[in-house]
């Protein structure tokens, strides 16, 4: 236990730090919860750079949850191209119809609520309780892992439940409690302190070779005394990665039409469209994908030309996934039925490794 002096100093030292360094967010200048709840979901394992441009648009084409609750999936999937981990934009997309239809459009006004809507973790949940209705619950995420286990020389295992518990326990502690409804001054009340937290860690406290010399903790930080600040925090599991072998298959016919198929299968790209997809056990040569596709896979049309795209092979990158992708180019005889063209083509949701091909064509 720390005592509440100490609390305040180490608050009121970050807070501090915070205003005067923080950067100019367009989610940090609204309490509106459907907009910090839009911010959260997408810097969900996505790079503030990243995702900002994204929240532009979802606020440009859905100003309210009751625009997001209206649009159809693939509009919402489209507009989400290529932020990837696209679970985020269908729970997204089904939150904003229960709470546009269950709960009228307003957003559940506190943290256990708040956690029954789908896709809304502890990390979420506490972002928007504190920082629409300034609830004291801690913020805990890789940021706020990083500085506390830095500053007080915690060794706990961060992929441990039991360490994100000792971690919020700690960052509860830390935080000033303020009054909820914000009549607290803003230098002192939970939301200031959970969004300090983690713009130290995004900006001062990062995760390889921290400017140490200009932090405003260089003299109380355990880490930097002991010299394991490049040891901390402890994350002992490592992702498994799966190799996998992607073949696309991009049919033409004499009318410059193609054909797609919606990815209906649990997993990645869950109602995204993709060329026919042929997957194997390892890269393959342009023998063995003539044989299959003249054998197996488009006998009911006449193939009159297969050739790769040697220069859109990739190996696409996911979180426990690589991708190894392929595209073939295979020209058939007879009209396509139900062919889509190019311009067509570009309207629909796909994986942004497809997308950028398309683009190309």
């Amino acid at each position: 236990m720390y005592s509440k002096n100490f609390s305040m100093i180490f608050h009121n030292q970050l807070i501090k730090w915070y205003l005067q360094n923080k950067r100019d967010l367009p989610w940090r200048n609204t309490t509106n919860p459907y907009l910090i709840w839009l911010s959260e979901i997408m810097l969900q394992q996505t790079r503030v750079a990243q995702g900002m441009p994204y929240f532009f648009s979802f606020t440009k084409e859905f100003p309210t949850v009751f625009d997001l609750a209206n649009a159809n999936e693939e509009q919402v999937l489209k507009l989400w191209q290529g932020l990837g981990y696209y679970s985020r934009a269908r729970n997204l997309h089904k939150t904003a119809q229960y709470v546009a239809n269950e709960l009228n459009g307003v957003f559940p006004p506190t943290y256990k609520d708040l956690l029954k809507l789908k896709g809304v973790g502890e990390y979420t949940a506490a972002a928007i309780a504190s920082f629409s209705y300034n609830e004291a619950v801690p913020v805990v995420d890789g940021n706020v892992f990083r500085v506390l286990s830095r500053y007080f020389d915690i060794e706990s295992d961060i992929t441990l439940p039991a360490t994100k518990k000792e971690f919020t326990e700690l960052a509860y502690e830390l935080m000033p409690k303020g009054t909820r409804g914000g009549a607290e001054p803003s230098e002192a009340n939970p939301a200031i302190f959970n969004q300090a937290i983690m713009e130290f860690g995004a900006l001062q406290c990062v995760p390889k070779s921290p400017d140490c010399k200009i932090c405003v903790f260089n003299d109380s930080c355990a880490a930097l005394q002991k010299k394991k600040v490049n040891t901390l925090p402890v994350k002992s599991k490592k992702t498994k990665v799966t190799n996998r072998f992607f073949n696309y298959f991009v049919l033409e016919d004499v009318l410059g039409n193609t054909v797609v198929q919606k990815r209906e299968a649990k997993g990645i790209w869950h109602n995204l469209y993709e060329f026919p997809l042929f997957e194997t056990q390892e890269i393959v040569d342009f023998d063995f994908v003539s044989k299959a596709v003249q054998d197996d896979i488009f006998s009911d049309y006449t193939i009159i030309g297969i050739e790769e795209y040697s220069h859109a092979t990739v190996i696409h990158k996911l979180s426990h996934q690589h991708l190894h992708i392929q595209f073939w180019k295979i020209r058939v005889k007879e009209i396509i039925k139900g062919g889509i063209d190019i311009n067509d083509l570009k309207t629909l949701p796909f994986p942004i490794v497809i997308y950028n091909f398309i683009e190309k064509l």
